[in-house]
């Protein structure tokens, strides 16, 4: 069937489109073999074309001179979206940069298709920003605006586990109610469902600013950024006594959206500075040397090695920094993920319950529970909402096509404002 909406997943660390087809949904391999690629970008050096997906990644990895830049989405509402940078040879702000994103998948889509997408219809959490209401219409205002400048006159949203409830709707019993748990790289989000003809109905959705990305800043600070100095002392330039090495380069660098910029030559001077007077100075040299050669995302990539291998128990758990050192490891076994990611436990039950709550639903009616995007596959996200709804089958989705698949087949009926 012939349409001119696209569907689009745009996801903090993943994204993917897709059309409906007469029996179903057409997933658009926007990179040859893939029915997702990484929301990634890199600016080569020499000014040469922007790449994206897993070629933006292999680029950076092989050690091409350049700028890449992972995790947009979690930007959109906030003020660095629209501070312009130098970037692949001249100014640009991440909302230019989102916008060139969406028009390279806007222009794969039409070549693999042989259509002209005018419109799109794309998923969007819950809430951008839990618990800011002006900045989460700002982050849609922003989506809205990337949207257009990459050439779609008609950009209409659908919350994303609303989506994937479209597209999970017939899985497990086939009446009752149902609990989807989106878990993706910038957001959690909820919705309550019950099966209603070819569409769910949705009972009540909620969602926080609460991912992937989040989980692996707060693994990479305690377990990776003590081996470049956090934590230790600096001497003070006049005067006895010690002072405390500050954390904001740290915080900067487990930040895969912030990392590009920390590559500025007074953010080098600064932390040589801090070498120079380190009370450790072997463990903050390793700093210098990772703003010296741009290993920020390498390191971020070792860290989200590391955070799965201690997930599924599968190789060696540990945080593998060779590349900065020879021979510098930080171990994270299953106990050390599981203590580090703790707080974050009753943050997600507490946000699921939320949403039982809106939909004026007991726990112990929910009879499924479909869990939905990449970081929902961690172990103590399935335990706490099992702890929650124990009467309740858990079923795994395409995990990282739920949303899309929903998605097309909601465009087929108009889509969703």
């Amino acid at each position: 069937m012939l349409t001119d909406t696209l569907a689009i997943d745009f996801g903090t660390s993943n994204s993917a489109a897709a059309i409906p087809v007469q029996d179903g949904v057409r997933r658009i391999p926007i990179e040859s073999g893939a029915e997702t690629l990484p929301t990634a970008v890199f600016f080569p050096a020499n000014k040469g074309q922007m790449q994206i997906g897993a070629a933006a990644t292999e680029m950076m990895i092989s050690g091409e001179p350049g700028r890449y830049m992972r995790a947009l989405k979690s930007v959109l509402g906030l003020p660095l979206m629209h501070e312009a940078r130098p970037i692949g040879g001249r100014s640009r702000t991440i909302a230019d940069i989102i916008a060139e994103f969406l028009a390279e998948l806007r222009q794969r889509a039409e070549a693999e298709t042989g259509q002209r997408f005018r419109r799109a219809l794309s998923g969007r959490p819950v809430h951008f920003h839990s618990a800011d209401p002006k900045k989460d219409a700002r982050a849609e205002y922003d989506l809205r605006a990337c949207y257009r400048a990459a050439g779609f006159e008609d950009v209409t949203f659908l919350a994303e586990p609303e989506a994937a409830a479209i597209a999970c709707s017939g899985m497990g019993a086939t009446d009752g109610l149902g609990l989807i748990v989106d878990i993706g790289g910038g957001t959690s989000d909820f919705s309550v469902f019950r099966n209603q003809g070819d569409r769910p109905e949705i009972l009540g959705s909620h969602g926080i600013r609460l991912g992937g990305t989040v989980f692996d800043h707060a693994i990479s600070m305690a377990h990776a950024m003590p081996a470049l100095g956090l934590g230790g002392q600096l001497r003070r330039e006049m005067g006895a006594g010690l002072l405390p090495v500050p954390r904001a380069p740290y915080a900067d660098l487990s930040t895969w959206a912030k990392i590009p910029f920390l590559y500025a030559p007074d953010t080098r001077l600064m932390v040589a500075e801090m070498a120079r007077v380190a009370v450790d100075q072997p463990r903050m040299k390793r700093l210098v040397r990772v703003l010296e050669f741009e290993l920020g995302h390498d390191l971020a990539f070792a860290v989200e090695r590391g955070k799965i291998a201690a997930n599924t128990g599968e190789g060696v758990a540990q945080i593998a920094m060779n590349f900065i050192e020879r021979g510098l490891s930080e171990p994270l076994d299953p106990q050390r993920l599981d203590a580090t990611l703790a707080n974050y436990r009753p943050m997600l039950q507490e946000a699921a319950a939320h949403t039982l709550q809106l939909a004026g639903v007991e726990p112990n009616e929910i009879g499924r529970v479909v869990l939905v995007g990449g970081s929902s596959l961690m172990h103590f996200v399935s335990d706490e909402i099992e702890a929650l709804c124990p009467q309740a089958e858990f079923l795994q989705s395409e995990a990282f096509t739920a949303v899309v698949d929903g998605l097309a087949l909601a465009s087929r009926n108009g889509g969703h404002q």
